[in-house]
């Protein structure tokens, strides 16, 4: 017998779901990285900052309790007013944000700072939160949507945090299951470590999955569909929105295509290798096959297979 939704929801509040209280607190240490980092921009520079969002998993609700293997971090995006930058400094937004970080916090270790290609990152050792610093130059037309400026390439892409975040909530409103099927297949993730799989990813084949099929009954039978989709398309199938229709559709080239809810001209998995592709399709099909012989023997340690030895369905 497979399990049941009691079941699942059983795991996902108690082992995979981040805790209110936690979420508290990750709130007030961003909340004061926040505050500060406000500070320090006005002071150190002319950029003027229109607006900071939360974004990313945390704010979507989606994000993991924390664990060696699922680490805690948090998107913070800074809107900065176009009409402050000049093409240097624009070009040099992460660094600014690294070398203000560091002044914030002077007394953490220099492995705790780290630049991204477009953000920079800081790691608080305590609480074991990790907090990516997103600078966006904000669309003058549009002020929810903003240009990330890629630091290696030099390439800019359109993205859209509020819009991403009310796409969430779009899904869990059709899916009252949709949170919890993410957290389970990020689980998955991150304890079978495909190759450039992300968690935005499963986010949004999961969110395809209940545009196309409508809402899940069975929590196991549409986790078991979502491994069953990768590994029987291999990812060849394009990815697509409702929230593009009536836009240009953009033919990309890459191996692996899933189209920016947000922005109809990116490919959210366009850094997705072709090897890479494979190896994501053979661990689905790998974990597809454990969780059909799971839900036949009716064995919770098999599950164990797929999300590691925490997982459990009663106390």
């Amino acid at each position: 017998m497979p399990l049941t939704n009691t079941d699942l929801q059983y795991y996902d509040s108690k082992v995979l779901r981040l805790s209110a209280e936690k979420r508290k607190e990750y709130h007030g240490q961003v909340d004061n990285l926040v505050t500060e980092l406000r500070k320090h921009v006005t002071a150190r520079s002319d950029l003027k900052i229109s607006k900071v969002v939360k974004a990313g998993s945390f704010a979507k609700h989606t994000i993991l309790n924390k664990t060696q293997e699922d680490p805690i971090d948090v998107d913070v995006v800074f809107y900065i007013n176009d009409q402050s930058l000049d093409t240097s400094t624009r070009d040099g937004l992460s660094e600014l944000i690294h070398s203000l970080l560091i002044k914030i916090y002077p007394s953490k270790a220099v492995e705790d700072f780290e630049i991204q290609r477009r953000a920079a990152k800081v790691t608080f050792v305590k609480s074991g939160l990790s907090v990516d610093v997103v600078p966006v130059v904000q669309d003058g037309n549009n002020p929810d949507h903003g240009w990330q400026f890629d630091k290696e390439t030099k390439e800019k892409n359109l993205t859209c945090a509020p819009c991403h975040i009310q796409f969430i909530r779009d899904r869990k409103d059709k899916d009252k299951h949709y949170r919890t099927l993410v957290r389970m297949a990020k689980r998955w993730k991150n304890f079978a470590n495909p190759p450039g799989l992300k968690s935005f990813h499963i986010e949004l084949i999961l969110a395809y999955l209940v545009d196309r099929d409508g809402p899940a009954e069975s929590i196991e039978k549409r986790f078991r569909e979502f491994l069953g989709y990768i590994a029987q398309t291999e990812l060849n199938e394009r990815i697509d929105f409702p929230e593009n229709n009536g836009k240009l559709k953009k033919a990309f080239t890459d191996p692996v295509v899933i189209v920016d809810p947000a922005n109809h001209e990116n490919n959210v998995a366009s850094r997705i290798t072709t090897d890479e592709k494979m190896k994501i399709a053979k661990a689905a099909l790998e974990a597809w096959e454990t969780a059909f012989h799971a839900s036949v023997q009716e064995d919770e340690e098999v599950w164990k297979e797929i999300f590691g030895n925490r997982f459990k369905i009663k106390e």
